[in-house]
C-alpha cells in the first residue's frame, strides 16, 4: 500500500509503503465502538452529586394530622414531591471506569488506522517542524496538505512549538505517536503524520 510523502508546503517528495499489518486490516468495527465507549467512560469525572430525602434539611415534623382535612395524607415537608424535598434516587460520585483488554485496544486501534487508509485520510509529512510557535503558518502548513477540517497531527516526540501552533486552530488536535488513541483517531476527519511518527506507530503496533 503506497502513499504520497509531502513536505510542509504541499509538494510531493517522494512515497512510503504502509504496513499492511498496520494500515491494511479489515477494520472491525464492533472493538472500535467498545473502545471508543470505553474511552468516554474513563473521562467522565463522575462529580455530581444530589441530596435524598434523607439528607435534605428540615421536614421532621408532620405538616398535618393524618385524617380529616381533606388533604392527601404527608409525612414530611421533605419528601420528593414537595418544593425543596429531596431527590429520588439521587446520583451520587462513582467511577465510571473500566477496562479492556490489551489485544482489544490493539485491533481498535489497527482497525482506525486501517479504515483511514483505506479512506484516503492518511496524509505523511517528511517532517513536522516549526521554528517557533506560529498559528497563521501552521494554518498554512495544513492548507496546504488539504487537512484544514478537524485534523490529527502526530508527531515523532514532544514538540512544544508544534503543540503551540496548533492548539489555537478550530478542530485541530496534535499528538504524539507513542498516545494516539482509537477515540482522537476515529473522531478526526484526516491525520497528519510525521514520516518518524509513522515508523514509530509500525514498530509498536506491527
Amino acid at each position: 500500500m503506497l502513499t504520497k510523502v509531502y513536505n510542509m508546503s504541499g509538494k510531493q517528495v517522494g512515497e512510503i509503503e504502509l504496513s499492511e499489518a498496520v494500515f491494511g486490516i479489515e477494520p472491525n468495527q464492533a472493538v472500535v465502538h467498545d473502545v471508543v465507549k470505553n474511552h468516554l467512560a474513563n473521562c467522565r469525572q463522575g462529580t455530581q452529586s444530589a441530596l435524598t430525602r434523607a439528607e435534605v434539611s428540615g421536614g421532621g415534623r408532620k405538616p398535618w394530622k393524618q385524617k380529616g382535612t381533606g388533604r392527601a395524607r404527608q409525612g414530611s415537608t421533605r419528601a420528593p414531591q414537595w418544593t425543596h424535598g429531596g431527590i429520588v434516587f439521587a446520583p451520587k460520585p462513582r467511577d465510571y471506569s473500566y477496562t479492556l483488554n490489551k489485544k482489544a485496544k490493539r485491533l481498535a486501534l489497527k482497525s482506525a488506522l486501517s479504515a483511514k487508509a483505506a479512506a484516503a485520510k492518511i496524509v505523511v509529512i517528511d517532517a513536522i517542524k516549526m521554528d517557533a510557535p506560529k498559528t497563521k503558518e501552521f494554518a498554512a502548513f495544513l492548507a496546504a496538505v488539504d487537512a484544514t477540517k478537524k485534523p490529527l497531527v502526530i508527531t515523532a516526540a514532544p514538540d512544544m512549538n508544534v503543540v503551540k501552533s496548533g492548539r489555537n486552530i478550530p478542530g485541530c488536535e496534535v499528538t504524539f505517536a507513542n498516545l494516539i488513541n482509537v477515540y482522537d483517531i476515529v473522531n478526526a476527519d484526516k491525520l497528519v503524520v510525521d514520516q518518524a511518527a509513522l515508523a514509530t506507530i509500525v514498530e509498536v503496533f506491527a
